[in-house]
């Protein structure tokens, strides 16, 4: 469990846990944040696993979007004092920030569902 959170927050294979999953490690780099390599550099784990796996990993972005939404929502009720326009424009300008964020994750947590880690 620990080397599957290492793989998702680090940007590393999900079988060896060194090699690099994405070309950049800056989700910010708004010209790579969504290039992938075709395999790890160390295992040779075949990334592109299939044409449409990463579909699934549509689900994942759209929990970690509900998820978002409720934190922001908890914050607005509890803390700032609910208002719906408030909360909808908060909400919407985290969301676009967090875009290249989402989505990197959303794709290294599928892989990782899939992908069992191997020791060498």
């Amino acid at each position: 469990m620990i080397h599957k959170l290492s793989s998702i927050f680090k940007n590393k294979c999900p079988q060896c846990g060194k090699g690099m999953f994405f070309i950049d490690n800056n989700p910010y780099k708004l010209k790579l944040f969504d290039k992938m390599n075709k395999s790890c550099e160390q295992c040779g784990l075949n990334f592109e696993k299939e044409p449409g796996f990463y579909y699934g990993a549509m689900y994942i972005n759209y929990g970690l979007s509900v998820l978002i939404g409720l934190i922001i929502f908890g914050i607005h009720y509890y803390l700032i004092g609910f208002d719906p326009k408030n909360y909808l424009i908060s909400f919407t300008i985290l969301l676009l920030l967090l875009i290249p964020v989402m989505y990197r994750t959303s794709r290294l947590v599928w892989i990782n569902i899939f992908v069992k880690h191997k020791d060498k």
